[in-house]
């Protein structure tokens, strides 16, 4: 677009989106177009000098200009300027990905640094410092940009990023953003964080939280890890982004929004299940305090025959609206649920929290955190994310899933935990190859003996389940006395322990259940799928439930003592139970029989002592 530079184009884009109801825009000015910087090159392949290659001018000394000594092509800073001021004319808010070097499975750098390592590199960081300062401080008085974003998932700029790379990256960049501008946030822009540097190529979520002021997941379905195994529109698949955005925003202690999310076109699923997919997420999010959505993309790219777009054909058929400027069912969801959020009375107070998880070394916490998420609202259980190697935040409960490794938690963090505990709390341990201590003493058990599992082993639950073990070792306990066993295997090895713990208590299953069932496609929405959240309720079996259902795929969220948002992330009906004492008052959207993949609104009193 930047260079093939057609305004008129441009007017008709933007002017189709505002007409829509849309309001903000997330934009990139490429990298390789405003800064194009090449090598010049002596004997011997040495790099003599820096000039730059434009399509007006073709290749030429550095011009004698502020921006020109930067590299910066002046004829594209003008081009961003008309840009910014047709957004502003139609009442437009940007986003703007400074540093646009990864676009839609390409790298776009200045040709000079084709090759070298683009987060570490001196000449890299000379020039992105360079292009961030003259970018951030022509624009800094444009009023239709709310906000800097690092860059388009600058974590894929390069693959061998060590943590103190990544960190002092991030920190780099966010400073020569702050130098120039310190009224405007700083937004991430990252994709696929954990909490640990080993599973993310070194880019973690608390080190992007300790940079920035917003942190951004892009939780699509076909890309991110354990995601793409239900339908589109079913209970797991709709529950990722938030999910995913909670853990990010509950380790990182920051506000997180989804800031890129889609389907990935119709050989994902059709416009109907695109639908659905959205209207869930829309709701769940905000439900959630996630605090945001922008949808990837606005037009479909069907034409366009220069790379990516010539070679990946999943990138073409992304847009809310075709190349005929035909808009897609999804438009049409933003617009309602964008026009129903002023019509509710009621700025949504924040979300009630029943139980911590915390996620541990040694496992993939993406894997824990999904499955314990979508457990937890089957069971009806309001769930914050926390991490094993920071202080944890007080709880009455809290839940260990899929304890993994040597060393899943530091002693003190341990010792920290089991004095909750013994002070009163709940503890859920759900046990991979996990290794704490002390152990024995803790959980009433002892491990009589421990092999790798070779089948599947079956237990009942005493409220009449049967599940079914697959994975993890195949532990067999001995139980000490003043133990409850709570479920036991048909060859009689328990299964589920229950101890007293000081004042609290402590529940051990024997089977890694949640990295489990994130492993199994289906295990949460097909018809042979085991109700593995029954196990979730009888460990909290005392914890009040205000509202609840019979049905497992309907999502519950309470806020203050008045509200609740309801969402039925399945395909049949869902009818909401008011526990005694409860009674609702107003229907702020929707009934107590929540449709497939639609959501109600309660206002409610609490008439008990």
């Amino acid at each position: 677009m930047w260079r093939d530079w057609r305004p008129a184009v441009v007017e008709r884009d933007l002017a189709a989106l505002a007409a829509a109801g849309l309001t903000t825009l997330r934009v990139f000015p490429l990298w390789s177009d405003f800064q194009p910087v090449t090598a010049v090159l002596g004997f011997g392949g040495v790099l003599e000098d820096l000039h730059m290659t434009t399509p007006e001018l073709g290749e030429q000394p550095f011009p004698d200009t502020p921006a020109g000594q930067a590299g910066v092509d002046e004829v594209m800073l003008g081009r961003f300027a008309e840009f910014s001021a047709i957004a502003q004319r139609h009442g437009l808010r940007l986003i703007v990905g400074l540093i646009t070097g990864w676009m839609s499975g390409r790298v776009f750098c200045p040709p000079v640094l084709e090759g070298r390592a683009l987060h570490t590199d001196p000449l890299a960081l000379q020039l992105q410092g360079r292009f961030i300062r003259t970018f951030v401080s022509r624009f800094r008085e444009t009023a239709t940009i709310v906000a800097w974003d690092l860059g388009n998932e600058c974590n894929s700029l390069g693959s061998d990023t060590s943590r103190g790379e990544a960190w002092t990256w991030t920190a780099f960049v966010t400073q020569a953003i702050r130098t120039s501008d310190v009224g405007r946030p700083v937004i991430s822009g990252m994709h696929s964080l954990l909490p640990s540097p080993e599973l993310s190529s070194g880019w973690t979520i608390q080190d992007q939280a300790e940079h920035t002021d917003l942190l951004t997941t892009h939780p699509y379905p076909l890309w991110s890890r354990h995601t793409a195994q239900d339908p589109l529109d079913s209970m797991r698949t709709t529950m990722h982004a938030s999910a995913e955005t909670r853990m990010y925003a509950d380790i990182g202690g920051k506000p997180c929004f989804v800031e890129e999310i889609g389907t990935m076109g119709p050989m994902m699923g059709d416009w109907e299940a695109a639908s659905d997919f959205l209207r869930c997420n829309l709701f769940s999010l905000w439900a959630n305090d996630c605090r945001g959505l922008l949808w990837w993309c606005a037009f479909d790219q069907t034409r366009l025959t220069h790379s990516p777009y010539d070679a990946t054909a999943v990138e073409r058929e992304l847009g809310l609206f075709d190349e005929d400027y035909r808009p897609k069912p999804m438009l049409a969801e933003l617009i309602r649920f964008a026009a129903l959020m002023p019509s509710l009375p009621v700025n949504l107070p924040e979300r009630h929290i029943d139980a911590v998880c915390i996620l541990t070394n040694g496992q993939d916490p993406w894997a824990a955190a999904y499955s314990a998420w979508v457990l937890a609202t089957q069971a009806k259980i309001a769930l914050r994310f926390a991490w094993a190697e920071e202080p944890l935040p007080d709880a009455d409960v809290y839940f260990l899933p899929s304890l993994t490794g040597v060393g899943p938690i530091a002693r003190r963090r341990w010792q920290s935990l089991l004095a909750r505990v013994a002070a009163g709390a709940s503890l859920h341990v759900t046990l991979g190859d996990g290794i704490v201590e002390p152990f024995s003493d803790v959980f009433g058990v002892r491990v009589r003996s421990r092999s790798q599992r070779t089948s599947p082993i079956t237990f009942a639950l005493p409220t009449g389940e049967r599940l079914t073990a697959r994975d993890g070792p195949d532990l067999r306990l001995t139980v000490k006395p003043g133990t409850e066993v709570l479920a036991s295997t048909d060859d009689g090895s328990p299964m589920v322990t229950r101890r007293a713990y000081g004042s609290g208590q402590v529940t051990l299953t024997a089977v890694p259940v949640e990295t489990q069932l994130t492993a199994t496609p289906g295990s949460f929405h097909s018809p042979t799928a085991e109700p593995w959240h029954a196990l979730y309720r009888l460990l909290t079996s005392t914890m009040p439930r205000p509202i609840d259902s019979n049905s497992p795929e309907l999502a519950i969220t309470l806020h203050g003592d008045r509200y609740a948002v309801l969402i039925n992330h399945g395909t049949t009906p869902a009818l909401a139970r008011f526990s005694p004492g409860i009674t609702p008052i107003h229907w702020l959207h929707g009934s107590a029989t929540i449709a497939a993949h639609h959501t109600s609104i309660v206002e409610f009193v609490r008439t008990e002592p």
